[in-house]
């Protein structure tokens, strides 16, 4: 987790809750694999309240050197959550904790020693990505690579006390996929630490970037981020621009689409960019760094999120703060924060045609595009805010521990 490892969205995840549990008193033990090489650890890697204990993750042959394919996640990471739920209770058996708080398979050493375990145990599956297929043309295989992960998901959630779903979108799918009492559920958000993020956007970088790709005062700078891979949907935004490229949607301002993000996926975009006569308007910036993103979003017109399958999406979250309007798909977590006459549009995953109408929609009424950005930042401040999830998650916490 950062800043140990990358920065994606669990990471992120990790790092704030850690932070927010911190600022409320609460004493942290992160057990998470040991730093990357380059990167070191100490009392102030987080909050000075947050200790960590590291616990070896061994990548197998083949499985990507980020340990992020599907052989990696049914493999080494299922270890990896033997030995980090062991150290978990080898902490609480020495008296050092009072509650276990996983995320996926992460504790999959303390679920299955449960019963001789006395705190209590929270998991968060995050995105249960491991339960639906994200490409229809291959769930079977991916299905049946994803059998050992499951099971470790599955084995911890049937231990815990308490399992947090995301979104109340993903309730149902919590409660379905992983075969747990509802009772058990409990929605907290995955949440965004707003002042950090003001805090990282500078209006110099953000003219810089301005005068260095030309943008014009006037251009539709239409953006989306996230890894490149093909259950993100970035083919999808490509066509739907090509038909509003050829039904004359741009004809009255300069337009173009920025991505954000890197991939295994990078290639075939770039490849279909050209395929579809968009070399000139669309463009894949890469990873690029934390206030190089923000400045972005203070360029863009329109936020586009064209996911065939999503969890919570801190990165929508994230344009919502920036007071920017939403095109998104009606996917995972996502109608929960993006609501249609509110503060965007959701339109079918992997349908072009309604991606196309949504957007040409939003950039021909610019007063609405305003009013929706603004009405997504109240959104972001009253429901998906650290100091919201912070004081939900410690009242779960405090319920659980609270003498029966």
């Amino acid at each position: 987790m950062f800043p140990l490892h990358g920065y994606g969205g669990l990471e992120r995840h990790v790092y704030d809750l850690a932070r927010a549990l911190a600022d409320r008193d609460v004493r942290v033990t992160l057990i998470t694999r040991p730093p990357a090489e380059g990167r070191e650890w100490n009392r102030t890697s987080i909050h000075d309240r947050v200790t960590a204990e590291f616990v070896p993750y061994h990548t197998f042959p083949f499985a990507g050197r980020r340990g992020t394919t599907v052989l990696d996640r049914s493999t080494a990471y299922p270890i990896f959550g033997v030995r980090a739920g062991r150290r978990a209770l080898d902490l609480v058996r020495r008296g050092e904790v009072d509650l276990v708080h996983g995320l996926g398979g992460s504790v999959l050493g303390y679920a299955r020693a449960r019963a001789e375990a006395a705190a209590p145990l929270v998991l968060n599956p995050q995105g249960l990505e491991e339960f639906g297929a994200t490409d229809p043309s291959r769930a079977r295989l991916k299905r049946a690579a994803y059998l050992p992960l499951r099971r470790a998901v599955l084995a911890c959630a049937a231990a815990a006390d308490a399992v947090i779903a995301t979104d109340r979108g993903l309730e149902p799918y919590v409660v379905r996929h992983l075969k747990i009492d509802p009772r058990k559920v409990h929605t907290i958000p995955n949440a965004l630490d707003l002042p950090a993020l003001d805090l990282l956007t500078d209006p110099p970088l953000v003219g810089e970037l301005r005068r260095r790709f030309a943008i014009a005062a006037d251009e539709v700078v239409l953006l989306s981020v996230g890894r490149l891979e093909e259950n993100k949907g970035f083919h999808v935004l490509l066509h739907a621009l090509a038909a509003l490229r050829e039904h004359g949607a741009f004809d009255r301002r300069p337009w173009r689409s920025v991505v954000l993000g890197d991939g295994p996926y990078r290639g075939r975009l770039e490849a279909l960019a050209r395929e579809l006569s968009l070399g000139d308007r669309v463009r894949v910036h890469g990873r690029v760094s934390d206030a190089e993103l923000h400045a972005w979003h203070e360029l863009a017109t329109l936020f586009v999120h064209p996911t065939l399958y999503e969890g919570s999406s801190l990165v929508t979250l994230e344009a919502m703060a920036h007071r920017r309007a939403v095109v998104a798909s009606a996917a995972g977590g996502l109608p929960d924060k993006v609501r249609p006459g509110v503060n965007g549009w959701l339109v079918t995953p992997g349908d072009p045609g309604a991606l196309a109408a949504a957007i040409s929609g939003a950039i021909a009424d610019p007063a609405r595009l305003e009013r929706y950005g603004r009405d997504g930042r109240a959104i972001v401040e009253r429901e998906f805010s650290w100091r919201a999830a912070g004081d939900a998650t410690l009242a779960l916490y405090t319920l659980l521990l609270r003498p029966q």
